[in-house]
């Protein structure tokens, strides 16, 4: 099997090189930038399977990055992990708003970092030739692409796994909680805060489909019995 390729884009030299150290010897394949510019243009001509994004970067930051990458209509789309050293909710909430899948704050640990990156990669293996589909909105779960009646709907890694969640159990309500357990694990610090922004743009990108995620006040969110 081939080894994972992972891009990083990190402009601290130190940390950048931390990283690169533990991925090849963890054998993994990475290509290293040091801004968002650059590493749109990278995307352009490659492709990876996860990406590693420094939030503060010099130039365009790592938000910024997110949304011209998320909104672009041609380049892959692959999980972006996003590495801060800002914890506020604030700044995390906003990461995952603007379509990172996943966070660690700095300093961190490289054996925790390479644990995030095995179990983001492993999801998108696990379910690899399923395929879901209600409503007319089609889930192939090998090539990680959605569409609504037949046109292609771009969701980050997360938003995919939320709506397969949603879609492969109808009726079925999940609390917050089991949200986060089923799309990061268990014992992972999102607070619920977040999973309702990401419910929230995830709803928007549906469009006139968003009434199959159905609101339960106070206990969550369900995809409704009823065909849309």
């Amino acid at each position: 099997m081939a080894a994972k390729k992972i891009l990083i884009i990190e402009d601290e030299r130190n940390i950048a090189e931390l990283i690169a150290f533990n991925l090849r010897k963890n054998g993994y394949e990475y290509r290293c930038t040091d801004s968002g510019e650059n590493a749109l243009k990278i995307l352009e001509r490659e492709a990876f399977d996860l990406i590693l994004l420094d939030l503060m970067l010099t130039g365009m930051d790592g938000l910024d990055f997110c949304r011209l990458y998320r909104t672009s209509p041609t380049l892959k789309q692959s999980p972006i992990i996003m590495l801060t050293a800002r914890g506020e909710e604030a700044d995390i909430v906003s990461g995952l708003e603007y379509g990172a899948d996943d966070y660690m704050t700095k300093p961190f640990s490289p054996r925790v970092l390479i644990a995030r990156i095995r179990a983001r990669l492993r999801r998108g293996e696990e379910d690899a030739d399923e395929v879901v589909s209600r409503s007319g909105i089609t889930l192939r779960c090998k090539f990680h692409e959605a569409e609504i009646d037949g046109n292609p709907l771009q969701l980050t890694s997360n938003e995919f796994s939320m709506l397969k969640i949603f879609l492969s159990n109808p009726g079925r309500v999940f609390s917050r909680d089991e949200i986060i357990d089923k799309v990061h694990g268990s014992g992972y610090a999102v607070t619920d805060r977040a999973i309702d922004v990401q419910i929230v743009g995830l709803r928007k990108k549906l469009g006139d489909k968003a009434r199959i995620i159905e609101t339960v006040r106070g206990v969550g969110y369900r995809c409704s019995r009823a065909e849309i």
